[in-house]
């Protein structure tokens, strides 16, 4: 498939452009968070885990937005689940934890950013927004539309990814006012956001037919595919449809993709349902006070 995929050129398989973006992200913050922190307002510099969180953040990123894996999820839907899973859930909790509290103090100081955060990063009114977005975007008219169109595609994965930072922003917060949900809400949280996604992976794993003209039909494919490979370069190609690089067929795809998402959303959850039981035991057997020692033996008889 590798050796395929090259009909497609570099700038396609590697987004140079959208590496740039991301070194672009990296330089920025280095310079914010080291060059410049006493200019902007005297903030700590980040410890070891913060740099690594962050510059491991955009790695991912870069992973599956600007290498072959973006190209691949154009072809394969199983690519594209991976994709979304590693996108909107594991990619924004590295942010969160990789950017410095007080930076986090100055955006949020914002008088309409404050405002919008407090409302939108309430825990049911997250889950609501990050569920029913990702829900809607996978409905086939929505899905196919915002494949068409390279606008439509850019402002609904956005917004879907804005969505995936609040709902995670209750659990991860470095702001300690911010963190008011208990252990075991925030543990009911995570497995409410479990249920929640639970009908979108449904409708695709247990489909009897392909739901997305993007994978099935070669005209919509070719069309899905000009978001990341360069109009010149499609023009000079004949191509039939996602079969003739795809090793497996549309539908056994679909599903696969759908069991995919279900299974790398359910170890992303259980790695942090992990961390909150662990660090919330670890909380309260610290509270408990030992067994004084005994001040005096026994006295003999």
């Amino acid at each position: 498939m590798w050796l395929e995929l090259q009909i497609f050129g570099f700038r396609a398989l590697w987004s140079p452009y959208y590496l740039l973006f991301v070194v672009g992200l990296g330089v920025l913050y280095y310079l914010i968070t080291v060059v410049w922190k006493d200019k902007l307002g005297n903030g700590e510099r980040p410890s070891a885990s913060q740099f690594a969180f962050f510059y491991s953040g955009l790695a991912l990123l870069y992973i599956v937005k600007g290498s072959p894996v973006d190209l691949i999820s154009h072809i394969m839907f199983t690519s594209h689940m991976v994709q979304m899973a590693v996108y909107y859930l594991v990619f924004p909790i590295f942010i969160i934890k990789g950017i410095p509290e007080w930076i986090w103090r100055k955006v949020l100081s914002i008088p309409v950013i404050k405002q919008m955060f407090a409302v939108l990063t309430k825990p049911l009114v997250a889950l609501l927004l990050f569920n029913g977005l990702f829900s809607m975007y996978h409905y086939p008219v929505i899905f196919d539309f915002a494949k068409a169109n390279t606008l439509s595609h850019a402002v609904i994965t956005t917004v879907i990814l804005v969505t995936a930072f609040l709902v995670w922003w209750p659990i991860f917060t470095p702001i300690k006012e911010m963190d008011t949900l208990s252990p075991l809400l925030k543990i009911g949280f995570i497995f409410a956001n479990g249920v929640l996604i639970t009908p979108a992976c449904g409708l695709i794993i247990f489909a009897g037919h392909s739901l997305y003209s993007t994978y099935s039909d070669p005209s919509g494919w070719v069309q899905a595919m000009s978001l990341c490979v360069p109009a010149n370069v499609l023009d000079g190609l004949t191509l039939t449809g996602p079969q003739m690089f795809s090793p497996i067929p549309v539908i056994d795809d679909q599903q696969l993709g759908g069991i995919l998402m279900k299974v790398t959303q359910e170890i992303v959850y259980g790695i942090v349902l992990a961390r909150i039981f662990f660090a919330w035991f670890k909380q309260d057997a610290d509270k408990i006070d030992p067994l004084p020692a005994s001040s005096t033996t026994s006295s003999e008889v």
